[in-house]
């Protein structure tokens, strides 16, 4: 999951706006889905998630929806309207703090389904290699703003740690598979 900021707007000017960010990610966002990873740079962020099964998302809806019935269907739905009241409320914070309007994100949030081993290993070196592939710093394991250091240390109760060091088959298969090469790119190219 990917968006990033309209226009040449940054998404977030101090260390506060990150910390707020992750706040707000877990308030809205973890009632449906699991975080494997993520990384937030200054225009634009990155997650690795996994939607929870229906018994848990129908549990979630029922709490959020007090008034209304629950449909399988609508399930989708659901899950988007947490993933919207999530980047509204910070931008709507963002916006008072800076008295600036208007929209911050843009109109959508761009998804890819992960169908192979192979490209889930790889989605979460891409998401932890983003500040460096863009020239915000040397190495992985200096950027504070993504779940690489969450995993390896054991902050952030909100990811899944042990599951993501399992899938590399312990902490050192995690630090060898992030030690690959990482070619440069400007920041504000997509």
């Amino acid at each position: 999951m990917f968006s990033r900021a309209v226009g040449f707007e940054k998404l977030f000017r101090e260390d506060e706006n990150y910390r707020y960010f992750l706040q707000k990610l877990q308030e809205h966002v973890l009632p449906v889905c699991s975080i494997w990873a993520y990384c937030l740079l200054p225009n634009h962020f990155h997650l690795l998630i996994e939607i929870h099964e229906e018994p848990v998302l129908r549990q979630a809806f029922e709490k959020a929806k007090k008034n209304k019935t629950y449909q399988e269907e609508i399930l989708p739905d659901f899950i988007m309207e947490r993933f919207s009241n999530f980047l509204n409320s910070y931008t709507k914070a963002f916006n008072k703090r800076y008295r600036r309007k208007g929209s911050l994100f843009l109109d959508y949030i761009r998804r890819v389904e992960i169908e192979r081993d192979s490209q889930f290993s790889n989605c979460i070196f891409y998401i932890h290699k983003n500040p460096v592939h863009h020239g915000l710093i040397k190495s992985i394991e200096t950027w504070k703003w993504s779940s690489y250091q969450s995993i390896l240390f054991h902050s952030d109760d909100f990811i899944e740690k042990e599951k993501v060091i399992d899938w590399y088959g312990g902490k050192e298969g995690f630090i060898e598979y992030h030690a690959q090469p990482i070619p440069l790119k400007v920041l504000d190219e997509p």
